[in-house]
Parts: C-alpha cells; structure tokens; sequence
C-alpha cells in the first residue's frame, strides 16, 4: 500500500465515522454511542466468521478473531484507530456545542 493511498485511506475512514458518530449522538442524545458501537463495526470488518457464530461455536470464532487481529499491517491498524479517532473526536464535539448552549433536536 503506498503512502498516498494510507493517508486518503485515513482522512476517509475519520470523516466517515465523525460524520455518523455526530449524526447518532445528535438523534440519540448520547454523546459516545458511536465510540461504543466502532469496536463491533471493525470486528465486522476484520472478522470473517458469522455472527451467529460467536454463540454456536464460540472458541473457535474468537480464537479466528484474535489471530486475524494479531496479523494485520500497520497500515490496516492505522486505519481502523483513525476511524476510532472520528468517533471519539465526534462525542467531544457535540458535548462541546451542548456545552456552549447549541441544542440539537
């Protein structure tokens, strides 16, 4: 992967995950939904066992998953903390604007 494509990857998955996590704390009126919700959406992403699964076939699902998180790039968790970084910058900015007076629905 080149530089170039890591970094619009980054700025990608941080403007997508501030811009639903500021969307969901707005609708929901809980400032860290999303920063709650992005670990299961990057075990979505990286896992490629059924969800059904974790509660069929538990032991192996997870131990699939843990090996599958110790192997990714560097690249791959750069991305992924990015994102995870756009949903907390997303909390921190609607309990700054709630903060200063701005109520949202």
């Amino acid at each position: 992967m080149s530089i170039v494509v890591l970094i619009i990857s980054m700025v990608l998955f941080f403007v997508l995950f501030f811009g639903i996590g500021f969307i969901l704390n707005m609708i929901l009126r809980m400032s860290w939904v999303m920063a709650i919700i992005y670990p299961l959406v990057a075990i979505l992403i990286i896992d490629k066992v059924s969800f059904s699964e974790y509660f069929t076939n538990t032991k192996a699902a997870f131990w699939d998953l843990g090996h599958r998180i110790s192997s990714l790039a560097l690249a791959d968790n750069l991305i992924l903390f990015s994102g995870f970084t756009g949903a907390i910058i997303a909390g921190i900015t609607i309990k700054m604007l709630r903060k200063n007076g701005y109520q949202m629905f």
